[in-house]
């Protein structure tokens, strides 16, 4: 929406001094100046390798122009000074020798940590352990049978014999079974003296790790207790302060003041500059105990940033009738100095350009630097609306209502944006781009890229806590149809391996008995086709690539869905064969059970 400055979200805080409320918006404009960040961070691998927080802030010169500010959070690849971002708070300078020789040690930790977890030996110990349990599931399997068999037998003997011969036989019987016993136990034995040696040595390993991250803790605490101590935040009042005196004592979490919102407005006040909007998010990989997700907009975080912001905000005017008219009519006065516009005009030519614009309003889109600052280029639709995302959603719309939304996705096309500029084409990209009045727009789960089915959706952040609770307490029944690139032999049953993510295989998933996450698939064959075999399958986890894993796997199915070629499916296939076709769940504002339903089209 051009020149939308609504209100989104609140950074806020009570002045130590007066006890007024002050508030700073994240609008809908600001937000859109952050996605043409996203944008230039996709394009350049650097940002791309470790997931941190971003932010932007929209501030306002003495001269009345207006000036971005971009920050990221901590350091980025190890360094914390970076040319067009605003550095960090002061105090790191003086402790720069502890600080160097303690990220030395510490990416000597990483080194040991990663060259411990990479040890031959867990390899090997992974293969052996599963070829071991191969050979337990046939013995079981053929000892199985020779029970049923054996439980014939006694059965036939007991109404057939009599007497010695009976004696006898049983007693054959029972030798049989004692000898099967041995057998597995000498199989038992054999297992324990090849593996053992190989978990002692990864037991010990592992042991090794505990220490060193325990060590690596325990320099990360030191080296940041001594930067609170030297770290001096500034505010609007012209007032300085040390982290140590600002935060409760003893309650200090790591990173503390390195997160972009301080970084952003701590240089504001030093440079004289007045914030008008402000915009923080997620971008690059997620780790394990970590719960931000790529492109997402997100607020002060509770612990690091919320205590901070009383203090921050102090000395901004908070007597406007309305913040968002005032901003508006502040950057439409400077886009008419500027160019003999206004704003909105400003972003239709961004939009439209045309070859007939005057040099004045042509230069205005262009983007001069006194507007857009250091790094940052661009502030219309490219940021709001990319080239590369269609603008009309075109897929089905399974549900709505003013709490959330189920779409039925096609295949081919992204849950959500990923890295990269060809990749920002997606379900959340095109709803965001459709309906902008959905500014808190957010996926609940998401669908691989060639998956077609049921994707939830939900428009405020309580909703997407309360559904993203079901579905990590697996209260969210999902059913998916298949079909599989063979003939599989069993009518139903139930898949659980363990599966494991291989760093340096992205995004390929495989079966590891040692570091893999459960995992448990039911599955039922509802259809024979040919040489195809047509499946229900019920996750009852949620694993990455679970479903074609555990088709594909030879201890699952053993039989690829049809059109995988990630997993070895080589059959002709116009698509991968797989539908999220149900999903059930109980609905967080209403409180019945909603079962949705998209036909499966193959």
């Amino acid at each position: 929406m051009v020149g939308d400055f609504r209100v989104s979200y609140w950074y806020e805080g009570f002045c130590p001094e007066s006890g007024d409320l002050l508030r700073l918006p994240r609008t809908v404009f600001v937000e859109a100046i952050a996605r043409n960040l996203m944008q230039e961070l996709a394009t350049d691998t650097v940002y791309n390798r470790e997931g941190k927080m971003y932010g932007v802030l929209l501030v306002e010169l003495p001269t009345g122009e207006t000036q971005v500010l971009k920050a990221f959070s901590g350091l980025l690849n190890g360094c914390s000074v970076i040319e067009g971002w605003v550095p960090p708070i002061p105090g790191r300078d003086e402790v720069a020798v502890e600080e160097g020789q303690t990220l030395a040690e510490l990416d000597n930790i990483k080194q040991e940590l990663i060259t411990l977890q990479q040890l031959r030996e867990r390899q090997q110990c992974e293969i052996l352990s599963y070829e071991f349990e191969q050979q337990l599931q046939q013995m079981s399997h053929c000892h199985r049978n020779s029970k049923q068999e054996r439980d014939t037998k006694r059965r036939q003997y007991y109404q057939e014999l009599t007497g010695e011969a009976l004696t006898t036989a049983l007693a054959k019987l029972e030798e049989e079974s004692r000898q099967q016993g041995i057998e597995r136990r000498k199989l038992k034995a054999q297992q324990n003296a090849v593996l053992q040696p190989l978990q002692e040595l990864i037991a010990a390993a592992d042991r090794q790790i505990q220490s060193l991250k325990q060590r690596r803790k325990a320099l990360s605490r030191q080296l940041q207790a001594q930067m609170h101590e030297a770290y001096s935040l500034m505010n609007f009042l012209g007032q300085s302060a040390s982290l140590q005196k600002l935060m409760p004592a003893g309650s200090i979490p790591t990173g503390t003041g390195d997160c972009c919102a301080p970084k952003l407005l701590h240089y504001a006040a030093n440079h004289g500059l007045k914030p008008l909007a402000m915009a923080e998010f997620w971008w690059g990989e997620t780790s394990e105990n970590q719960d931000k997700v790529q492109g997402e907009f997100y607020g002060a975080c509770v612990e690091r940033c919320q205590p901070l912001m009383g203090f921050l905000l102090s000395g901004l005017k908070s007597d406007s009738p309305d913040p968002a008219e005032t901003k508006q009519s502040s950057l439409n006065s400077n886009f008419n100095a500027k160019g003999g516009m206004n704003l909105s005009d400003f972003l239709r030519d961004l939009e439209n350009p045309s070859p007939n614009l005057s040099p004045a309003r042509r230069e205005a889109v262009n983007f001069p630097p006194s507007l857009v600052g250091k790094g940052v280029r661009g502030l219309g639709f490219a940021l709001a609306f990319p080239h590369n995302v269609k603008s009309q959603i075109n897929f089905p719309i399974i549900y709505e209502d003013e709490w959330l939304i189920a779409v039925n996705k096609p295949p081919g096309l992204l849950s959500v944006p990923g890295r990269y500029r060809e990749t920002q084409d997606s379900v959340l990209s095109r709803w965001r781009c459709s309906f902008p009045d959905d500014a808190e727009i957010m996926t609940v789960h998401r669908l691989d890229q060639e998956t077609s089915g049921i994707l939830l959706l939900t428009r405020n952040r309580q909703i997407h806590r309360q559904l993203s609770q079901q579905f990590q307490q697996r209260q969210i029944h999902k059913v998916y149809e298949a079909i599989l690139s063979g003939s599989l032999t069993v009518e139903e049953g139930v898949i659980e391996l363990p599966l494991w993510g291989n760093p340096d295989n992205r995004p390929y998933q495989q079966v590891n008995w040692q570091h893999g996450k459960p995992s448990l698939t039911k599955f039922r064959v509802i259809g024979r086709e040919v040489n195809y075999t047509r499946v229900e399958l019920i996750p009852l986890t949620g694993r990455t690539h679970q479903l074609r894993v555990h088709a594909a796997d030879q201890a699952g199915l053993g039989i690829t869905i049809l059109g995988d070629r990630l997993y070895g499916c080589n059959a002709v296939a116009s698509r991968l064969h797989l539908h999220a076709r149900e999903l059930s769940f109980k609905h967080p504002q209403l409180g019945k059970t909603l079962h949705l339903q998209a036909e499966t089209p193959f």
